[in-house]
């Protein structure tokens, strides 16, 4: 554990923007005044850029990070190899799978476990070295990490608790976030992960192409959706703190492990736009139609990695939140379809209003690329009947979507888990044959 587990979770301080450039100290006058890498700098800091994006990136997309610490990251032991049965990191030459695939919620840990340990691959698509696609995970924990922190050079992560808050103390401060909230970890950034509640649950998408950002709202104005006020990025805090410690890094794939002396999270003071956050999903401005049909599921985008394929994101995060439904003479719940994107979805709370059963709070379900899905039969006949000039409102629930252009491969062990509902196709077989062409038309 870190010192990080003293501070109470009224006492975190946060910065509110999306994509910021912030700039915060943890000692007075830490930062230096007029440049970034001086010869000397205060309380004899070093300098160090953490850069997430290439030195040409255009200035509007470009991530970067200048921190003043008491060690640079470069002091740390050689990196071995460690083995992690669950963690998957390469999908290319895993199978394609064709059928829609349910899962229950896969059940805590019975031996002690931190995040890095209970991380279980769900599946991915892309490659990390390429820098295109993502992977899917579960987190599955019952210990904080005890001296021992954390980097990903892999991707960003998205990480979507629910079931029991995480507490994230990173180089670049600390913050805390539980179910119904986002964190937003960055490639690259140092943390390690405490459990204020003794458990955890959750999902991680780990984004290996370009940074999350907001999506652009044409149409819809200059408000709505996940208002970037709404973000929060934690102020500058540090440890100095030395004694055996372990630091593990994802890199093509792999973990691997080096030792240290101290703790890495000794950042005194940093100014940029490549930092951690949290959003409470809460707080999504919804959109909706108020006079018919179902809308495309694109207005409940909260974040999206862009492509070099204009209009077609590599993954896009989309949820469903509590919301009015007023569209008259409509079927309210989704259509059936099928896409060219690939869909896995998870349940953070509540009921999902597409079906009525099977699909539990901590599960998920993965659609490939043109499988056809939606409401299941119970569902399809309730809203069939729905009187659609009352108007209805959706209240216990949220659901999210890791979307994504290309494939999701699942992985071996998924398709194995006992957790694997290999009767999910059966909620569509009460969908009866309603066809009359002998019946007169209004």
């Amino acid at each position: 554990m870190c010192s990080a587990s003293a501070i109470g979770t009224e006492s975190l301080q946060y910065l509110g923007g999306f994509g910021n450039h912030f700039a915060t100290e943890a000692l007075p006058a830490a930062l230096p005044e007029g440049r970034n890498s001086p010869q000397h700098c205060p309380y004899g800091l070093y300098a160090e850029q953490l850069s997430g994006t290439a030195f040409t990136a255009p200035r509007h997309a470009s991530r970067r990070t200048w921190l003043y610490r008491i060690r640079p990251a470069a002091v740390q032991g050689a990196l071995r190899p460690l083995s992690h049965p669950g963690l998957v990191g390469r999908f290319g030459e895993l199978p394609a799978v064709a059928d829609p695939l349910r899962w229950s919620a896969p059940p805590l840990p019975s031996e002690p476990q931190d995040f890095i340990d209970g991380l279980l691959t769900v599946g991915g698509t892309g490659s990390s070295d390429a820098h295109t696609g993502c992977a899917i995970h579960w987190y599955l924990a019952n210990r904080p990490m005890r001296d021992r922190f954390f980097y990903d050079a892999d991707g960003e992560l998205l990480i979507v608790p629910q079931l029991g808050r995480l507490r994230v103390a990173s180089e670049l401060g600390v913050l805390e976030a539980g179910p119904r909230e986002i964190l937003l970890v960055p490639r690259g950034v140092r943390f390690c992960v405490e459990l204020p509640d003794g458990q955890a649950r959750g999902y991680v998408c780990e984004n290996f192409g370009a940074p999350f950002k907001l999506p652009d709202l044409g149409p819809i104005g200059s408000n709505g959706l996940a208002n970037p006020r709404d973000f929060q990025t934690p102020v500058a805090w540090y440890e100095d703190r030395d004694g055996e410690m372990e630091l593990v890094a994802k890199l093509g794939g792999e973990l691997w492990s080096a030792p240290l002396d101290h703790s890495p999270l000794d950042v005194v003071a940093w100014h940029g736009n490549h930092a951690p956050c949290k959003y409470d999903l809460r707080r999504f401005n919804a959109m909706g139609s108020i006079s018919y049909d179902h809308p495309d599921p694109s207005i409940f985008l909260v974040l999206h990695s862009v492509s070099d394929t204009p209009g077609v994101d590599s993954v896009d995060f989309v949820i469903f939140p509590p919301r009015w439904l007023l569209s008259q003479d409509t079927f309210r719940p989704p259509w059936f379809h099928r896409n060219i994107a690939s869909e896995f979805m998870g349940l953070i709370h509540g009921a999902y209003d597409a079906k009525a059963s099977g699909f539990e709070p901590g599960g998920a379900s993965l659609h490939n690329c043109m499988i056809g899905h939606g409401p299941d039969a119970a569902t399809f006949e309730r809203a069939s009947r729905a009187d659609t000039r009352v108007p209805q409102q959706i209240t216990d629930t949220m659901a999210f979507m890791f979307e994504t252009r290309t494939l999701i491969r699942p992985t071996l062990r998924a398709l194995e888990l006992p957790q694997r509902q290999a009767d999910y196709t059966r909620c569509w077989r009460g969908l009866a044959k309603r066809f009359t062409p002998h019946a007169a038309q209004p």
